[in-house]
């Protein structure tokens, strides 16, 4: 095994052992989405991403959603990182990259496709640091709602220089130049998956990206009233159909 084998091989096994140490929580009080909105505020702040504002929080209208959820993830009881994951369908067809990128996504909408958009994603600058792996601990989550939900497309709406993390890890391609995004002082990019024909190759380089039907039910029926989820409907294993992203 070569020396670059090695370090991938011992990062992977980090990886496993931190998803015993990792716990994510689906934010559904007031409080513990204050908290989530406080630390996207750090961060933001932290990395020159926002203005200075007065309330301390960075929140907006996709996070109250129903086919939004919010979740935490927590180190040792304490919160480290946050993501939220936005599902857009013909049932419910709207999202916050929606928003951004009309003219792609719509049209992938119209012929019946699912979403899965994650956005929000910050981390505590203090520690990440500490957790190189805290990226693919959270962006995880991405990928355990593509499998919840039977998704056609998976995106992600990052900055330039992000770019070559998420088509190094999660195979994700650049769809389009940067574009502002509301809130936001850098504009950002969309990258999309084809995530039926891309999963299996993703989950061979990253086994821990993998989730169990009890986690991801876990995760994403929310506990206040256990309502079916707006696209469960959608069957196991999706009719091949055109996509934005070409299939490898």
């Amino acid at each position: 095994m070569s020396p670059a084998q090695q370090t991938r091989s011992r990062f992977f096994e980090r990886g496993i052992e931190l998803l015993d140490q990792v716990d994510y929580r689906l934010a559904e009080t007031e409080a513990e989405k204050d908290e989530i909105y406080r630390l996207r505020y750090r961060a933001y702040l932290n990395e020159g991403a926002i203005e200075p504002n007065r309330d301390r929080k960075v929140t907006d209208r996709f996070d109250d959603m129903i086919n939004s959820w919010i979740f935490g993830v927590y180190f040792d009881g304490v919160l480290a990182s946050s993501i939220r994951i936005t599902v857009a369908s013909p049932e419910h067809p709207v999202s916050p990259s929606l928003d951004v990128f009309p003219d792609l996504l719509e049209p992938e909408l119209a012929q019946g496709k699912v979403i899965v958009d994650p956005t929000r994603f910050v981390a505590d600058p203090n520690r990440e640091k500490r957790f190189p792996e805290l990226p693919y601990m959270t962006l995880r989550l991405a990928y355990v709602a593509c499998g919840y939900f039977n998704a056609d497309i998976g995106l992600a709406t990052v900055r330039a220089e992000h770019q070559a993390f998420y088509r190094r890890v999660f195979m994700h391609k650049s769809m389009t130049p940067p574009r502002d995004y509301p809130g936001l002082i850098k504009p950002i990019c969309m990258m999309a998956v084809d995530y039926p024909s891309m999963r299996d190759k993703v989950f061979a380089r990253y086994p821990y990206l993998r989730s169990t039907y009890f986690e991801r039910r876990m995760l994403f029926e929310r506990s206040s009233d256990r309502m079916a989820s707006p696209v469960m409907n959608v069957p196991e294993f999706p009719f091949e159909r055109t996509s934005i992203v070409p299939r490898s």
